[in-house]
């Protein structure tokens, strides 16, 4: 929200106070309280008629400086509150010599002149990251009365900004104005489903701003070189989360609002799905996955959309019977003959058609008008109702529905919408609706959630949600909203996962091929590669079917190889999704996040990242041209061979059955043996692909059992030195072999009771060990 008119006046109707100086200080042990009038005090007349702000500073964890600005102080606490997470045993140092007082959270600090004029300086080991200055601390007030709590936090020459959730908007946010604030606004507008009032900088820092309500971003635009944020509220509290890196930033600040769950390995295969409103029945449900399986394109879960409910009926968690009427019988076949999981579309909203819209307002179960009524409108369902989970009966109630569900078999739910929240009711918990239209969607991925993991176990739970907003991460997995199919849209869509990531999220999905609209065979096959090649996977649309064949035979050809690619690669990307469970790192990074020192990469949005080593840059043109940036060293092409020199602009043209795809210099990708499914022992008879290897560094790879089928871990560590590659292994329960991308070698000294063979393929030298083999030496003979 914008305050100001220019640089030197207000805007009409509004008057702003900000900080001035420092009246006095309290000091406590680990924090200490600053009062600040909103002018300069130098006699005692001037106290009178004049706000004081109260400003407290405090540290929750190491690297973390919380600060909260009040004006008014007696206003009730009224929920909900974004649960964080503290640091235990943790406490800053505070330090005062003369007027310079100091709060050490680590390396990050605030420091703070009592005898100057306002000004908050947070330092990284004395470099000042950035500072609340003259208008940096305030709040403003309008004609009509309300009341607004602002902050402004400097930008450096060349600072630029990412976050604030799922923004399909420009990635960089510098130049903006955000408000977080849920929306069904699809991918090609700035309204955003995932709302998160959290930004990073390319700097070393981020900024949280702990309000569940609306927080109006001004970035970079109102007053150029300053984040300004603003609630409707009388204090406003907001967290510096230091870093130095923007993964160590990310850490820090997932330890706070909670780290991402980890998905099963299952989740990470093909999603298949029916579609939104097209016509589907078992036997169609049936014809798709006969057609899946007589294509040899393996399927991990099938998934139905709206319409397995009745119409107008949505969500009375029952089968239409008239479609499918023997929906154990289906799904026990599924699973029984096609290996299948399967997941069920739901929304928090009860239609009155429903039987269970009687039942719920007779147990005050839904959300009320200040009136007493039931609040309700005719938008998506005829007469719909919002379930009230701040009620703690009324969780449990949705919950037993669910239960039902998944004992007929259901393996997962997508949670559709949970953004179009009205603020003109009574919640039963009494939450303040303002700051509840955000949360909502908390109390409701949350409520399903607990219920997959009671019903599948720990580790088995995985939902395909739309809307989030902070801490969210923790019930994945999250996917784009309602795009376009076309190239634009795909592009969008691509930006809003690379923001979403740099906002705590770890895994990310989209439609692929586009939700409205039918796409073109040549968007559908990029599209393809593109979803295959992120987090999880899932072909679905709204008004027309996502099956391959029905684009053309090429498009069955990407499909499946693209499918069994993902699934050889399972060692390698369950090992990143494990590093986004344990450290907030998004399995799709921004180039940013893993090239920080790297100029170039602060500003790409068309390529990423793909876990720590593996760059993906999609193709969004039907000639096939994609112009990508690749940085500093040798990198493989993974599906050619090629070696590509970095830094510098590459432009080429693929075909359909490859894109830029490359692996890091000295990176060893492992290589599961089977493609068939996304969940086998990835460690048995695993190929390390060794690109590129660096003379005297040593790669650790690590290899994940798969879960809940079992399987086993492996620890493989490979050293160059010289002309010589040694790998060692730990643990591995079977053969395996290593792949000297582009190199020529010869097995040399090996473990006493192992042998191995050694074959020159397409893309270099295969030495294969047999099981038990604990070293393998490899002598370099050219390249």
């Amino acid at each position: 929200m914008k305050f100001t008119d220019g640089y030197w006046m207000m805007r009409e109707g509004v008057q702003a106070s900000y900080a001035a100086e420092v009246a006095d200080v309290r000091v406590d042990e680990d924090r200490f309280t600053l009062h600040a009038p909103v002018r300069h005090v130098t006699r005692r007349g001037h106290t009178l008629n004049s706000p004081l702000l109260t400003v407290e500073c405090w540290s929750p964890a190491e690297g973390v400086i919380g600060i909260r600005s009040t004006h008014h102080a007696g206003a009730a606490e009224r929920g909900p509150e974004f649960a964080l997470h503290t640091e235990p045993g943790y406490a800053a140092r505070v330090t005062r010599e003369g007027s310079l007082l100091e709060l050490r959270a680590g390396k990050l600090s605030l420091r703070v002149d009592t005898a100057a004029p306002w000004r908050l300086d947070f330092t990284e080991n004395g470099r000042v990251l950035t500072s609340a200055k003259a208008r940096g601390t305030g709040f403003a007030v309008t004609d009509g009365g309300r009341h607004y709590s602002l902050a402004q936090l400097a930008l450096d020459v060349g600072e630029l900004v990412y976050g604030l959730g799922e923004r399909f908007t420009p990635f960089v946010k510098n130049g903006q104005s955000v408000d977080i604030w849920q929306a069904d606004g699809g991918t090609a507008s700035e309204q955003a489903y995932k709302n998160v009032p959290f930004h990073l900088t390319n700097r070393g820092y981020g900024v949280f701003v702990n309000h569940p309500g609306k927080v109006s971003y001004e970035v970079d635009s109102e007053a150029v070189g300053q984040v300004q944020f603003s609630v409707e509220d009388q204090s406003l509290e907001y967290f510096v989360v230091y870093g130095p890196t923007p993964k160590d930033v990310l850490d820090r600040y997932t330890a706070l609002t909670g780290r991402p769950a980890l998905p099963p390995a299952w989740s990470f295969g093909l999603w298949l799905s029916t579609s939104f409103t097209t016509s589907y029945d078992e036997e169609t449900v049936n014809r798709f996955v006969r057609g899946m399986a007589d294509r040899d394109i393996p399927l991990g879960v099938f998934h139905f959309d709206c319409f397995w409910m009745r119409e107008y009926q949505w969500c009375d968690f029952t089968w239409d019977p008239e479609v499918f009427p023997d929906p154990e019988g289906m799904l026990r076949r599924l699973k029984e003959e096609h290996d299948l999981r399967v997941s069920v579309w739901i929304n928090p909203y009860i239609a009155q058609k429903s039987a269970l819209f009687a039942e719920a307002k007779r147990h005050g179960y839904l959300v009320r008008k200040a009136n007493g009524d039931v609040w309700q409108w005719d938008l998506w369902q005829a007469g719909m109702a919002l379930v009230d989970f701040t009620d703690p009966d009324a969780r449990r109630w949705y919950a037993s529905k669910l239960r039902a569900l998944t004992a007929q078999g259901v393996d997962c739910f997508k949670t559709d919408f949970g953004e179009r929240i009205p603020t003109d009711v009574v919640w039963h918990d009494g939450s303040d609706p303002e700051r509840m239209h955000n949360y909502y969607t908390q109390l409701y991925n949350e409520t399903v959630f607990e219920v997959l993991s009671e019903a599948r176990g720990a580790g088995e739970a995985v939902l395909f949600a739309r809307s989030a907003t902070a801490g969210g991460q923790r019930f994945p997995v999250h996917w784009g909203g309602d795009c376009e199919s076309h190239f634009g849209a795909m592009a969008e869509s691509l930006r809003g996962g690379l923001s979403l990531g740099l906002s705590g999220f770890g895994f990310w999905s989209h439609d692929i091929g586009g939700f409205e609209g039918t796409p073109t065979p040549e968007v559908f096959k990029r599209w393809v590669q593109f979803g295959l090649l992120s987090s999880h996977s899932r072909l679905h649309g709204s008004k027309s079917y996502r099956v391959p064949w029905d684009y053309d035979e090429e498009a069955v050809e990407v499909s499946r190889d693209f499918t069994r690619l993902k699934h050889r690669l399972m060692p390698y990307l369950f090992r990143a999704a494990q590093q986004a469970a344990e450290r907030g790192t998004p399995m799709m990074r921004a180039m940013v996040l893993e090239f920080p020192d790297d100029p170039a990469c602060h500003t790409l949005d068309r390529q990423y990242m793909l876990g720590d080593d593996l760059l993906v840059a999609p193709v969004f043109s039907a000639d096939g041209v994609v112009d990508y940036y690749v940085p500093d060293g040798i990198w493989t092409h993974l599906l050619s061979g090629e070696q590509i020199h970095g830094p510098g602009w590459r432009r080429e043209r693929y075909g359909y059955d490859s894109l830029p795809l490359l692996a890091r210099p000295g990176s060893v990708i492992p290589y599961g043996a089977s493609d068939d499914a996304a969940e086998y022992d990835w460690a048995h008879g695993v190929t390390l692909r060794v690109h590129a290897p660096v003379d005297g560094a040593t790669v650790v790879t690590r290899i994940p059992a798969p879960g809940a089928r079992g399987g086993s871990s492996a620890v493989f560590r490979t050293t160059r030195d010289g002309d010589t590659v040694t790998v060692e292994a730990e643990g591995a329960p079977g053969p395996w072999q290593v792949l000297l991308v582009g190199a020529l070698a010869e097995p040399g000294g090996m473990g006493s009771s192992a042998s191995a063979s050694a074959e020159r393929t397409a893309l270099g030298t295969l030495l294969a060990v047999s099981a038990g083999t604990a070293r393998l030496t490899a002598l370099l003979t050219g390249s």
